[in-house]
């Protein structure tokens, strides 16, 4: 198996209120979950193929208890990216290529498509936003914790991003459509934390 290392920032917004309580393996506070979350590489490589400054998306349709059913997702490309760094994303946020993404992929029941886009991915003080056009976009807000710091939650059952605290957030504008699904909300949860993953 192909050795790669990945760092670099990731959000995630979803229609859950604050703060989701699927993190805990709790049942959402709707009746579903559906979620956009993103990562921007700083850093990373797999095996001789750089992915460095790259983002990656991922929308996620749970109709129930997300420790209990299975996921529909769709995975969406840098449209930067090369072949090969395509490829490469595809395997390690498509779960094959091991690490933590294989674990999280554990739970995709469906994968209903991949695709390669425009895609700015922002991080600017406390607000976190992914730009996909037509597709989708979503904006967080950090949450202000006592004296003014930041709201943070580790060691929860369900993480993105193993190793790092999650920073407590609000959505200010969630957008997405494709693929036969659609939602939009606001004022609901938000995370977001750097991210570090690896595999051999």
């Amino acid at each position: 198996m192909t050795t790669w290392n990945l760092k670099g920032s990731y959000f995630e917004a979803c229609n859950c209120d604050v703060a989701c309580p699927c993190v805990f393996l709790g049942a959402p506070t709707a009746e579903e979950c559906t979620a956009l979350v993103a990562w921007h590489v700083d850093q990373g490589n797999f095996g001789d193929v750089k992915v460095d400054g790259l983002n990656v998306a991922l929308a996620v349709h749970s109709p129930g208890h997300m420790a209990e059913v299975k996921w529909k997702v769709a995975l969406y490309l840098d449209e930067k990216a090369s072949e090969a760094q395509r490829d490469a994303l595809t395997q390690i946020f498509g779960g094959k290529a091991g690490g933590h993404p294989a674990l999280l992929a554990a739970n995709i029941g469906e994968v209903i498509g991949v695709k390669n886009v425009p895609m700015t991915f922002a991080a600017t003080g406390k607000q976190r936003t992914l730009d996909m056009g037509k597709i989708g976009a979503a904006t967080i807000e950090s949450i202000e914790g006592q004296g003014g710091a930041e709201v943070t939650i580790s060691n929860h059952p369900l993480c993105i991003a193993p190793g790092h605290a999650a920073v407590a957030s609000r959505s200010k504008e969630v957008r997405y459509e494709d693929h036969g699904l659609s939602w939009q909300f606001s004022n609901k949860n938000g995370f977001h934390s750097p991210f570090t993953y690896q595999g051999a």
